[in-house]
């Protein structure tokens, strides 16, 4: 079993801790990054700090991590944020921007960070942590919807980009997990009377989903499985309800899909 070098951004708790600590375990040398660098604490990995909306920052933990090691072998994109359930026209153009620039302009800057080295050496993985709403969009998370959509779109295409050079991309796609995700949820800047019962409603489900939902071990033994693949897979489901809500958006009807969509979270007609 092969391992290497390691770098996974989003690190200090969640899914992202949880993949830090299982590449860990498994003989990678990982470095964690947050926003925040290193908290106090004991950990399986190196804490770097890293804002994946600043390019500076970027190039400078990249070029630590290289200056350490001389290799990056593996990148996992982790970071990210959603906002709160909220209907699409209570986030302003602001706030719009504001998604894409972490979950999915992130994952642009970090891809490009690194690429040069990889291509250098002739190897690497790339695995971006995605969603099932990159393929089941969700109402009243259009916003979280569509930077998943796009992180997918981009894995693919840069997949095939890259696999001529010994490099290899992959998107994991989890669907409810058990993580103190939705702490760093973003309330809506603009909301409106007019969704104020149903964003409620909606939030209230939302609650109840997780509460019961996989831990983010399930994702990070996911990532493993991608990252020491001989042939890895373009997109990965993580758990069980993901597996069966991909099965359901290939086989079943359009219309059946819409009803489920709309009866899981209690939505009216």
């Amino acid at each position: 079993m092969k391992t290497g070098i390691a770098l996974v951004t989003g690190a200090s708790s969640g899914i992202g801790e949880a993949t830090a600590n299982r590449l860990a375990k498994a003989g990678y040398k990982v470095y964690g990054t947050s926003r925040r660098g290193a908290q106090a604490g004991q950990r399986t990995f190196e804490m770097l700090p890293l804002d994946v909306t600043s390019e500076e920052s970027v190039e400078a933990a990249v070029k630590e991590v290289l200056r350490l090691q001389g290799r990056i072998d593996l990148l996992v994109n982790n970071a990210g944020f959603g906002v709160s359930p909220a209907a699409a026209e209570e986030s302003s153009l602001d706030q719009a921007r504001a998604i894409f620039d972490t979950n999915f302009f992130g994952i642009v800057r970090m891809t490009r960070a690194v690429l040069p080295h990889m291509r250098q050496q002739g190897s690497g993985r790339i695995i971006n942590i995605g969603s099932v709403l990159g393929f089941l969009p969700m109402p009243y998370m259009a916003l979280y919807s569509a930077t998943k959509h796009a992180v997918a779109g981009y894995s693919e295409s840069l997949d095939h980009e890259l696999r001529t050079m010994g490099i290899r991309v992959s998107v994991i796609e989890p669907a409810y997990i058990k993580t103190p995700f939705d702490a760093n949820f973003m309330a809506p800047d603009v909301p409106l009377d007019a969704y104020r019962e149903v964003r409620s409603a909606v939030n209230k489900r939302v609650k109840e989903v997780v509460e019961g939902a996989d831990g983010p071990e399930v994702v990070a033994e996911t990532v493993l499985q991608a990252a020491l693949a001989a042939r890895p897979k373009l997109r990965y489901t993580a758990g069980g309800l993901a597996s069966r809500l991909r099965l359901l958006r290939r086989f079943a009807p359009a219309g059946v899909v819409d009803a489920g969509i709309r009866k899981d979270l209690r939505l009216t007609t």
